[in-house]
């Protein structure tokens, strides 16, 4: 009797740890006691690179003796149909596209540039004066090939 008594409680305990188990891992039907994230994918949108000419730049600090060496590469939104693939512009095609990249470079510091976030703010920063200074360019993307600070 006592070894029937004991394989149910095992029984009935072993169940009410799996339902719990799959109840709070989400795999059970109904709710569950964690949240879920649906996960929506955004429009994927076609892109061509575009590598502009490495830069050279004087950097707005103090001393005047810093400088930026920097690579860039646009990602640009295309047609849907039309190929991915990287180019380099036509001569004078890109001149708003570098003056406006020269125009933000001009104004930043070594000390800013060289912070955890400071690579990300500085793209954040060239695609929203490309966005303002050369709309044409619909960029969808700042990326860095090269990216040296010399003090």
């Amino acid at each position: 009797m006592v070894v029937c008594v004991l394989a149910v409680v095992l029984a009935v305990g072993g169940s009410a740890g799996a339902l719990l188990y799959l109840a709070k891992s989400g795999k059970l039907g109904g709710t569950s006691a964690t949240p879920t994230t649906v996960i929506v994918k955004a429009e994927e949108v076609a892109t061509h690179n575009v590598a502009l000419e490495p830069m050279l730049v004087n950097l707005a600090d103090a001393d005047g003796h810093s400088y930026l060496r920097l690579g860039v590469v646009l990602a640009e939104e295309t047609e849907k149909d039309a190929k991915a693939k990287e180019e380099k512009p036509a001569p004078g095609a890109d001149a708003a596209v570098r003056d406006a990249v020269l125009g933000v470079l001009g104004k930043e510091r070594a000390a800013d540039l060289l912070e955890a976030d400071g690579k990300e703010r500085l793209k954040k920063e060239l695609k929203a004066a490309l966005d303002q200074q050369a709309p044409q360019a619909k960029v969808h993307a700042v990326y860095f090939t090269d990216f040296l600070v010399q003090r």
